[in-house]
């Protein structure tokens, strides 16, 4: 009987430390390894650096494209940049020049 009694105090002492513990390693797991702890972070900042730099490049490249637009507004036409675009599409040239065709990107 004493021995019974002994075993059930320990039993009942040990249970809520155990359950802490579990519990406490449950959620230690999914902070570090889990869909959204610490090494998915790492992985997710170094996809936006990646997005960023993409995003950047076409940012840069928009601009590019509505500065040339804007040489090409009616009213305010660029002839540099008409003649460009004439002697790429025409491949013409002035005498003594020669063109050499590109393959479109």
């Amino acid at each position: 009987m004493r021995i019974r009694r002994s075993v059930t105090r320990v039993f009942a002492a040990m249970v809520l430390p155990a359950v802490c513990t579990a519990v406490a390693a449950y959620f230690g797991w999914h902070a570090i390894w889990g869909g959204r702890g610490v090494l998915a972070l790492e992985d997710a900042q170094a996809r936006l650096g990646v997005r960023q730099e993409q995003l950047a490049q076409i940012r840069d490249r928009r601009a590019r494209l509505e500065h040339r637009i804007a040489l090409l507004r009616p009213g305010h036409v660029d002839p540099d940049l008409v003649e460009e675009l004439a002697r790429r599409e025409l491949m013409d040239g002035a005498p003594g020049e020669v063109s050499v065709p590109r393959k479109k990107p």
